[in-house]
């Protein structure tokens, strides 16, 4: 089996597992979600090829697992005066106990709740970094201010912040913030696992 045909395998868990299994109409359901949440069952039973009574009945089974956690919309960030898309990357000091990351991570939650700007606070590896903060910003001062409560948090390794800052008025994007092609993706695992 190919590393993607495996990768591609774990988002079906086998119904042995804790994860549900999702099966083929399921992952179509999902895709046309993340596509355009707002149609109405009708439309997406004649996408996925089901009856709308059907889709209601799968929608309410993959809320009930955690498969489909909220319905939102991606706003054009630039058009609500948003100018910076910014990723910032944030080591943690070296010598924190298991103990100290306990706090760090109870104390890291209450302000990534507080600081609205954040889209995404997440832990992670990569670059030598173990945290990262996707976040929006109206101008340069905005980020400015992340930045100093990024700072003030204990157990930071100030030394070594790095952040990557993208304009949101730039006229050259490559792909601005989908879903789209996730959707166009998980759309194709089911047509991929079928036996040939």
């Amino acid at each position: 089996m190919t590393e993607e045909l495996r990768r591609k395998s774990s988002l079906r868990a086998s119904s042995k597992s804790a994860e549900p299994d999702l099966r083929d109409v399921e992952l179509k359901l999902v895709s046309e979600l993340m596509k355009n949440s707002r149609r109405s069952d009708r439309e997406l039973a004649k996408a996925v090829g089901v009856s709308q009574p059907t889709i209601g009945r799968i929608i309410a089974r993959l809320e009930k697992n955690g498969i489909i956690e909220q319905y939102t919309m991606i706003p054009n960030f630039s058009k609500l005066g948003f100018k910076l898309l910014v990723m910032t990357f944030v080591k943690r000091r070296k010598d924190t106990t298991p103990e100290e990351q306990d706090k760090i991570a109870k104390i890291g939650k209450e302000a990534v709740d507080k600081s609205l700007k954040n889209i995404m606070t997440m832990r992670g590896i990569g670059l030598g970094y173990e945290t990262v903060i996707i976040s929006v910003h109206e101008d340069y001062s905005s980020y400015q201010e992340l930045m100093r409560d990024v700072k003030q948090f204990p157990y930071s390794d100030l030394s070594d912040i790095q952040s990557f800052l993208v304009d949101l008025d730039d006229k050259l994007q490559y792909r601005p913030l989908t879903l789209t092609f996730l959707a166009k993706y998980i759309s194709e695992l089911a047509k991929d696992e079928r036996p040939t």
